[in-house]
């Protein structure tokens, strides 16, 4: 009696802490947005657990099910499965990267291996498998495209996580993945404390270093900024990644020995457009080629403006371009060729102005248009605003947040996520998405962050557009080297000067003038082979690490941190990279590929690049110009609808009538 009063009582309290724990309910909010004020930190590891253990049981019923796999009663069960894991990763991820804190860093330290955890015990479990590959393996006939990608993108996942093999070497990939997902987030939080460290050393954010560089006259400060930016995770304090980059790229190899492939940039390229590691070296030897060319060029242009500055005494005798002199003696260039003063644009690029700039362009180009939201949630209500996008009928299109400025809880950059998918539910209803931009800017922005902007909201675009069925291919659920294309092919609109007239204002309302309009399009192709040289050596540094097989173990932090200096030293060398350049991202601070998922990723934005500018270049050739809208429908309807429901070459050559042509990219770039 007394056992069955214990469980009683225990199931009681459970059935309480449910209905407290704001993940185990319905929300109750306007348009389902994430009911942050109720969210408390400790809400977060029980609603994984009961999320962890409610997928379970909805796999467990997929596999139990007595009748022949077919897509109905296995795939579409699977896809809406794990629906509060979504929820709190939804949340947990977005917050975490945005407003971080102590307590939140240890509800991921152990989330972490239990979300780990659970993804292999889907991935490895063979129930699943054999009824996935049994509708893979039939009679796919009555599928449409978008089922059959996701029936592909199951399989396949299933394939390269290793289901077939001996349950030793599963067990041993469960470590690696576990180790790799830990280790892969520390990365990341000493990356933020390492910039943290930097703002209180100097007084200004990491994400303001350009503009730092291009305006502070005084050369050996320079150095001392440029000496701090460039060794961050490489100053042998407790926020060193030397060690960590290594393990997980020792890891990464052993998963990819394991399951058959030469090397990790092999095993990741396999499921990508480029598919292979050869054809991304290939494709990025050809650019740096290029690349590098013109920034000598520009070398040679600053050069002559520095021994000006020697005759006068400013600069030491002798005094050659360093990379520590780029950005100031660029400016300097810049403001000669084309009379154009950072300063003098920045009053017109409010950041209230720049996200309406946004909204003006979807309006023309996709007929949608945001209204801005009050009273509604937000995960940090002083810096968070949000907006109903509606379609030209007034339906609901999606719900899009935004958050632009800089503080110490946020991690560097700019970026888009998801905090719901679009998909359709079990009961039919179209689930509009819930996107959020988030950014590091200023107030008032340069021409780059403008185009930052521009760049995040092509992302949030191809989200809220989506009109898929299925969650694992709507909106950005497609390959890495495709997804950039539509936040760079956003970028095209930011200076047409139809937009600009309708956005750029002062704080007086006064609009941009003609001439200032001119002196900026002239500009945009100004400093490519620098800009251009700095991406691709990223890279190339990228793919070099994931092509390596001998990354070595058992060393000291300082012996790690020499050797990755060496590393980087000889591909330098190897690559061409001019001296006054380096690197864009050295390695201990490159979050994108040791902590966000980019890994032999890279080099995506300029293979997406090729694509956006080639489409545009498409719309410049139109009678209708930048602002056709028959076009915008089609780019529309073929690309921003169908997320990954089909091939990205199919979608391409649907658009273009044609393959891609590389020379648009070279073109826009200044490079050709």
């Amino acid at each position: 009696m007394r056992v069955r009063l214990v469980l009683l009582a225990a199931i009681v309290a459970m059935s309480a802490c449910n209905r407290t724990n704001p993940f185990l309910t319905e929300w109750d909010t306007p348009y389902g947005i994430p009911p942050f004020e109720s969210i408390k930190t400790s809400h977060y590891l029980p609603a994984i657990k009961e999320g962890i253990a409610r997928q379970e049981a909805e796999i467990e019923a997929i596999t139990s099910n007595p009748e022949a796999p077919t897509f109905e009663n296995t795939i579409v069960p699977l896809e809406l499965s794990g629906s509060i894991l979504s929820k709190v990763e939804g949340v947990l991820f977005n917050v975490s990267e945005t407003d971080r804190t102590d307590a939140l860093d240890k509800v991921q330290e152990k989330a972490i291996p239990l979300l780990s955890a659970h993804s292999d015990n889907i991935s490895f479990n063979k129930a699943l498998y054999d009824r996935v590959a049994a509708i893979w393996n039939g009679d796919r006939s009555g599928l449409d495209r978008e089922q059959i990608m996701v029936l592909k993108k199951h399989f396949e996942a299933f394939e390269r996580e290793g289901i077939g093999l001996p349950e030793e070497q599963q067990e041993r990939l469960r470590q690696i993945n576990a180790e790799i997902a830990s280790k892969t987030q520390k990365i990341g939080n000493n990356i933020l404390a390492e910039s943290n460290a930097f703002k209180d050393r100097f007084g200004f954010s990491v994400s303001a270093y350009s503009d730092k560089m291009t305006s502070t006259e005084d050369r050996e400060l320079r150095k001392q900024y440029h000496d701090a930016y460039v060794s961050r995770g490489h100053n042998g304090n407790e926020n060193d990644n030397c060690l960590l980059v290594l393990d997980v790229l020792r890891l990464r190899q052993e998963k990819a020995r394991i399951l058959g492939y030469p090397s990790s940039a092999a095993y990741t390229l396999e499921n990508k457009m480029a598919h292979d590691p050869a054809t991304v070296d290939a494709f990025l030897a050809g650019i740096m080629k290029a690349a590098t060319a013109r920034a000598r060029e520009e070398v040679a242009d600053m050069q002559k403006v520095m021994d000006a500055d020697i005759a006068a005494g400013k600069v030491p005798e002798g005094a050659t371009i360093q990379p520590w002199d780029w950005w100031y003696y660029a400016e300097k260039v810049r403001k000669a060729k084309y009379d154009l003063d950072d300063e003098e644009v920045k009053p017109y690029f409010q950041i209230d102005s720049v996200r309406k700039g946004i909204f003006v362009a979807a309006k023309w180009l996709y007929g949608i248009d945001a209204v801005k939201l009050e009273d509604v949630p937000a995960y940090n209500s002083e810096c968070v605003q949000t907006y109903r996008i509606d379609d030209a009928e007034g339906g609901l299109v999606g719900i899009f947040t935004t958050d632009y400025l800089p503080r110490s809880s946020k991690r560097g950059g700019a970026w888009m996520n998801n905090v719901r998918e679009q998909y359709v539910d079990a009961s039919g209803e179209d689930v509009r998405p819930i996107i959020v931009n988030v950014g590091n800017l200023a107030e008032n922005l340069n021409v780059d962050q403008v185009q930052t902007v521009f760049h995040e909201f092509g992302h949030a675009l191809h989200g809220l557009l989506s009109k898929c069925r299925y969650p694992s291919v709507s909106g950005t659920g497609v390959t890495r080297d495709f997804v950039e294309m539509f936040s760079q092919f956003n970028e095209n609109w930011a200076f047409q000067p139809e937009l600009l007239s309708k956005y750029a204002h002062d704080a007086s309302g006064n609009t941009i003038p003609d001439e200032l309009v001119a002196k900026i399009n002239n500009s945009l192709k100004f400093n490519q082979g620098f800009m251009t040289t700095e991406l691709c050596a990223a890279s190339m540094l990228d793919m070099k690490w994931h092509e390596t097989t001998d990354v070595p173990e058992g060393l000291s932090q300082e012996e790690a941190g020499a050797f990755i200096d060496a590393f980087e030293a000889s591909l330098q060398d190897e690559i061409g990279l001019i001296p006054e350049i380096g690197f864009r991202y050295r390695t201990t601070y490159f979050n994108h590929i040791f902590s966000s998922g980019y890994n032999s990723g890279y080099y995506g934005y300029l293979w997406a690049e090729v694509l956006d500018k080639d489409a545009f270049s498409i719309f410049e050739a139109s009678e209708g110009g930048p602002f056709n809208l028959e076009l915008a429908l089609k780019f529309r309807q073929t690309f921003l609808e169908k997320g990954g429901s089909e091939e990205p070459m199919t979608l391409y050559k649907s658009f273009a009538g044609r393959e891609p042509d590389s020379r648009a990219f070279l073109r826009g770039r200044g490079l050709l």
